[in-house]
């Protein structure tokens, strides 16, 4: 398990660059393609559903199977990294990532998005895991890393918000399938030019043998779950007994998944690394936070687009703002984690993002930009900006460099399980009243208004919900552990 050191790292790496400004840029943005990926596709998605005739129910398996995959395969994406070298998984990855992006913009039909949405997940799990624990090595404990990983943490928000606004752009301009296009030249460019930029890097021990059947139950478990959520809400007449069967089945995996951590010789995540309360504590409010994210950017889009009227372009650029204040928390957070403890930032940064919920929650059909959209924007923005940087400084608290692979891997699969389960949750709860709204609605546009309104009003206060909970979990199991001496 990883534990606080005081002797030399046992990395198995070259001494760290010189150049610690180039390999910062380089691995934020390999990180920031991954998390633009969670947001981008949101705005297109009503054009994706007209063009590709995907039901309203099903377009959450457009955003889901990519964090789906990428989520199931975080933790052994990062022990293969800690073995094998971590820029050699990073190029891997990039690799893998630019081919299903290209799959993805050249599909012709829902199940092949979807199937290249889930290979980009795939690819992206080896991306997160090699850059962010790359990051671990090459910047020691202590500011030096605090402020490595506080860039980090805020470009994965700030991608997050830059996704939507992209998307929109390219939405309206050369169509939905060039956001998936643009991902192949960054991913052949990085994948060339890694090895100019960072050396690499690998755990001093290396593993002899990996624990596929853990990531097999961790990821069915993962995929079962969150296609039995979807289930639950589509119309497509889906028996009740295979959504609950599969509930049922995802229990068992996950059971059978923790049954072979404990005997497994070399398991996928050693139990005893939950010890470090700040570990437990993060991962926690990291899958509620991406929860909260991913809810928000999701119905939003449809809500701007399906309600109020807005173009994919408008609504793109409706996400502006929001991106500016995401950008100017999160550098705050940056400079107040090096002088102050994770937790207060934490939790100032999710009381702000229930608050901008709740505004969005009780914003009208009829709702102007300035004083409708905007307020619960600046506000929730403020707080995932806020939130995201302390979040990640918390989970790598007391953390030991030799398995920097799998504490990257645990966070990010917090945030992309959470991403993916809290679109799950809310599009359950959202869309639960759908066949009864659309019987009283009756075609009349009026009612279709008011009753779409309502579905993406219970979603936004899922959202808060998800908030909320964070919130009360920082305040309960976060340690106030004060930052290394500058």
């Amino acid at each position: 398990m990883p534990t606080q050191q005081t002797s030399p790292p046992r990395d198995a790496q070259a001494p760290p660059a010189r150049r610690p400004g180039p390999i910062l840029a380089f691995l934020c943005l390999a990180g920031f393609m991954t998390f633009l990926d969670v947001s981008i596709v949101n705005v297109a998605l009503p054009t994706i559903e007209g063009e590709l005739h995907i039901a309203q129910t099903a377009l959450q398996y457009v955003v889901t199977t990519y964090g789906m995959l990428l989520g199931g395969f975080l933790v052994l994406a990062g022990r293969l990294a800690d073995a094998f070298g971590r820029r050699r998984m990073l190029q891997a990855g990039l690799s893998v990532f630019s081919l299903a992006s290209l799959l993805a913009g050249l599909a012709q039909d829902a199940p092949t998005l979807i199937a290249a949405r889930g290979a980009q997940g795939l690819g992206a799990a080896f991306i997160a895991t090699a850059a962010l624990s790359l990051l671990t090595a090459n910047f020691a404990e202590g500011p030096e890393r605090t402020r490595a990983l506080g860039a980090w943490g805020a470009l994965s928000g700030i991608a997050a918000v830059a996704g939507v606004t992209l998307g929109g752009v390219l939405t309206d301009g050369p169509g939905w399938r060039w956001i998936f296009f643009v991902n192949v030249p960054i991913g052949v460019l990085g994948t060339v030019a890694a090895p100019a930029i960072v050396g690499e890097s690998r755990a001093a021990e290396r593993r002899r043998s990996f624990d596929i059947a853990g990531a097999v139950a961790l990821t069915g478990a993962l995929v079962l779950l969150i296609f039995s959520l979807g289930q639950a809400v589509d119309d497509s007449g889906a028996p009740a007994a295979r959504t609950y069967g599969g509930f049922a089945l995802s229990a068992v995996l996950l059971a059978a998944f923790l049954l072979i951590e404990r005997r497994a010789r070399s398991p996928l995540i050693p139990l005893g690394v939950f010890r470090r309360p700040s570990l437990r504590a993060a991962n926690l409010v990291a899958v509620l936070l991406l929860g909260t994210c991913v809810t928000l950017f999701f119905f939003a889009s449809l809500f701007m687009q399906q309600v109020l009227g807005y173009s994919p372009l408008r609504t793109g650029l409706a996400y502006v703002p929001l991106a500016v204040i995401v950008a100017v928390g999160a550098g705050l957070a940056s400079r107040l984690v090096t002088k102050v403890a994770a937790k207060p930032v934490l939790a100032a940064g999710l009381a702000l993002t229930a608050t901008g919920m709740v505004l969005l929650w009780r914003t009208p059909s009829d709702a102007s930009y300035l004083t409708g959209l905007l307020p619960a924007f600046l506000i929730a923005g403020l707080g995932l900006g806020t939130s995201f940087v302390p979040v990640q400084v918390a989970a790598f608290a007391g953390a030991g460099p030799e398995d920097s692979g799998l504490s990257a891997g645990l966070i990010n699969t917090a945030q992309e399980v959470g991403g993916a389960l809290g679109l799950a949750v809310a599009a359950t709860v959202a869309f639960r009243r759908v066949p009864e709204l659309t019987a009283w609605a009756h075609g009349v546009p009026a009612r279709v208004v008011e009753a779409r309104t309502t579905v993406f009003h219970d979603a936004f206060l899922t959202g808060a919900c998800f908030a909320a909970a964070g919130l009360l979990v920082a305040l309960v199991l976060l340690p106030l552990t004060r930052p290394e001496p500058t």
